[in-house]
């Protein structure tokens, strides 16, 4: 009787493990024979999954990002005030720092290996993923703003770069600390000017 193959979930797993190939070897000098090899697949197989390097990467971008909206929406819930939810969000960035770094530097990588002006036209599973982060950004701020959120965004990218070039000096729980303190006072700002 032939094996029956849940293909989605192959291709799920398939993807897992391309991460950590992509994060040791990096997105531009890893070939899909070397990925190939690295998961103990033939080149074949890999290809009737995935097209190309980048369909690859696209694919691992549009699974890590649900997984990454999943989880840290999961571990950040139930917080009653942005106190509460900052001090929660860094105590899950250093829970998860490893793998930040990783998936920052396959980023930067990745980017480095792209002509500039296709960067700034990225693919419609690139927009996605932004826009699913920028909306779990939003229900864990509490708020509507997408401009904040982006912000937000920005700032934790920017503290995980800081650690990626080995800043050791950043503690995200004292910045998210310090981020909720200001988003705290934004906020009353915002609220108290659109009242007046």
């Amino acid at each position: 009787m032939p094996k029956i193959v849940d293909h989605d979930q192959y291709r799920k797993e398939l993807l897992c493990k391309c991460f950590d190939l992509f994060a040791q070897k990096g997105y531009g000098s890893v070939t899909m024979r070397q990925i190939a090899q690295g998961m103990g697949v033939s080149t074949g197989t890999l290809y009737h999954y995935f097209s190309s390097k980048e369909a690859l990467f696209e694919q691992l971008v549009e699974e890590i990002s649900q997984q990454d909206v999943s989880a840290a929406l999961a571990e950040l819930e139930g917080k009653e005030t942005l106190s509460e939810a900052m001090a929660a969000l860094g105590r899950y960035l250093v829970k998860n720092e490893d793998y930040f770094i990783k998936w920052t530097f396959v980023w930067v990588d990745f980017c480095q290996h792209q002509d500039a002006k296709k960067m700034r036209h990225q693919s419609s599973v690139f927009q996605g993923a932004n826009q699913r982060y920028q909306q779990a950004a939003c229900k864990f701020l509490g708020v509507q703003d997408k401009v904040l959120a982006s912000f937000v965004l920005s700032f934790i990218n920017g503290l995980i770069l800081e650690k990626l070039c080995g800043n050791e000096t950043i503690d995200f729980v004292e910045q998210c600390a310090l981020l909720g303190k200001m988003l705290t006072v934004y906020l009353q700002h915002n609220v108290t000017s659109s009242v007046n």
